[in-house]
């Protein structure tokens, strides 16, 4: 039985934090995910992937931004239990809460936080004929590496933010770069809006709206695919498709444990603390929802923030926790095989 005092599902961006912010208060943390290594999607699906609204970050590639959360927190060293998924939870006669994963590991905490971003996931893939045939070989739904489409002719279908920071980000290093999508608007970010155009107006890429690819042909890979535009059938040369049209997310097992379910999301008080309709539960980032709610990393470093908060009041009720920034407060020692530790402590616990 691993015992801890916060217990994490799902250790990506948001669920990193959260160690971070409970290391601070004196809370140790484990975290479980299905995924065989840290990051959730950041590192799984897009790590090389520029994220613009990290604060004091221009730009950082969703694997930096991982590495750099495992960095930050080494010192309050949590535990991890990778490449299995928290199937069941039961509660004791103590307060306590017994998750059980797929592999029978059974972990035990006074709090759960649930940082599962989208539970498990598929893409959503456009109704193309053959279209199975050709994945892996010329259709791909995940850019992990840009680098594999160095000097290929590349053709992005969609219209929201992926599609629109791929195209921008892969003007740079394919031959080519196409955008097809079926509307004039795009869902992105406007700033996004303006520099996909503004690389159309110079030449750099090829936008084609509002168009849908209607057609793919290849002997033993994708050579080309056809779009359809006002009725015009045209065929486009090109060595690779990637349809981005957004994943389906599923909450998988996490769905049958009791919460109170939105649209595939977890509904959480977000007027105090993120916590669900069972106390000593709580979801935060991408996976819960609430009025307002925005899908965003940085809303998810606060909700993990102010999760912490409440846990430690749950676990030590009798206990009391002054804020105090990080500048003024103490300094954490490790011995010399582990990175040099925080620098402070952002709590003074009484």
């Amino acid at each position: 039985m691993i015992k801890t005092d916060i217990l994490i599902i799902g250790a990506g961006p948001t669920g990193l934090f959260a160690v971070f912010e409970a290391g601070l208060l004196k809370l140790k943390c484990h975290l479980i995910d299905s995924l065989p290594m840290p990051g959730g999607q950041c590192a799984e699906i897009y790590p090389k992937k520029p994220i613009y609204d990290i604060p004091s970050h221009p730009e950082i590639m969703a694997g930096d931004l991982i590495k750099n959360l495992e960095d930050q927190i080494a010192p309050f060293q949590p535990g991890y239990t990778l490449g299995e998924s928290a199937v069941s939870i039961e509660k004791t006669d103590d307060e306590q809460f017994i998750v059980t994963t797929d592999q029978g590991t059974k972990h035990q905490a006074p709090v759960v936080a649930i940082a599962g971003g989208l539970g498990t996931f598929e893409p959503r893939k456009p109704p193309l004929e053959n279209l199975e045939s050709y994945e892996k070989k010329g259709v791909n739904y995940i850019i992990k590496d840009p680098e594999y489409y160095r000097n290929k002719k590349v053709v992005i279908a969609g219209g929201g933010d992926s599609a629109l920071d791929w195209t921008i980000f892969l003007e740079n290093v394919a031959s080519s770069v196409t955008l097809v999508h079926r509307r004039n608007e795009f869902r992105g970010a406007l700033d996004s809006v303006d520099k996909v155009q503004d690389l159309k107006n110079e030449g750099r890429i090829n936008l084609i709206t509002p168009a849908e690819v209607t057609a793919l042909e290849g002997k033993n890979k994708l050579e080309a695919l056809t779009f359809t535009q006002e009725g015009t059938s045209t065929k486009l040369e090109c060595d690779y498709f990637i349809p981005l049209f957004g994943l389906t997310p599923k909450l998988g097992p996490i769905a049958n444990w009791g919460l109170e379910i939105e649209k595939n999301a977890i509904k959480v008080d977000n007027s105090l603390d993120y916590q669900t309709n069972i106390p000593g539960i709580y979801a935060i980032g991408d996976v819960n929802t609430y009025p307002g709610k925005l899908k965003l990393i940085l809303c998810g470093f606060h909700e993990a923030t102010l999760m912490c908060q409440s846990a430690f009041k749950r676990i030590f009720p009798d206990k009391r926790n002054v804020l105090k920034y990080t500048t003024v407060s103490g300094v954490s020692g490790f011995d010399g095989t582990q990175k040099q530790a925080t620098k402070s402590t952002i709590k003074s616990i009484e």
